[in-house]
């Protein structure tokens, strides 16, 4: 007998003999990504996603005005922006968790910079880069569908 096929049988014994094993064989391979995008736990590169609407640029935020949303921390620039996003997160908070538009449309997911952004319609779109906001400016509603029939289900990647 090889000794793979004596170890293959010792882990499918151990396997029987503690049910815990069999809940392993049932995990997925790769863990879900969060459904924001975050890096250290910091939502969208800590960007104040109010200001985009309010401001019409990207604007840093600061740990003084922050709030937790879907397991991300948001930084906003000041209270009052920090309070709009409270009030109504749906309407602030970029669409496809802040990961990039453009992948979403593609099928599948990718961090973002704060400098590569869209409002369309009233939402809030973030790309990779600049190169990809080009092309996602292309055709924005083709995109927004594409990606919606993506959405969620990218995130288990």
């Amino acid at each position: 007998m090889s000794k793979l096929s004596l170890s293959r049988r010792h882990v499918l014994s151990g396997l029987i003999a503690f049910p815990v094993g069999a809940a392993l064989l049932t995990q997925p391979a790769f863990a879900a990504n969060p459904p924001v995008y975050t890096e250290d736990g910091i939502a969208w590169d800590g960007h104040d996603p109010v200001a985009y609407f309010t401001k019409g640029a990207p604007t840093p935020g600061v740990t003084e005005f922050s709030l937790d949303y879907e397991g991300a921390t948001v930084l906003f620039s000041s209270a009052e922006t920090r309070d709009m996003f409270a009030a109504d997160p749906a309407k602030y908070a970029p669409q496809f968790g802040g990961y990039c538009a453009y992948a979403a449309s593609k099928g599948y997911i990718a961090p973002t910079v704060p400098e590569a952004w869209t409002v369309y319609d009233d939402k809030l779109y973030l790309n990779f880069s600049l190169r990809a906001r080009e092309l996602w400016l292309q055709d924005i509603p083709g995109n927004i569908a594409k990606g919606n029939a993506n959405w969620p289900g990218i995130l288990e990647g």
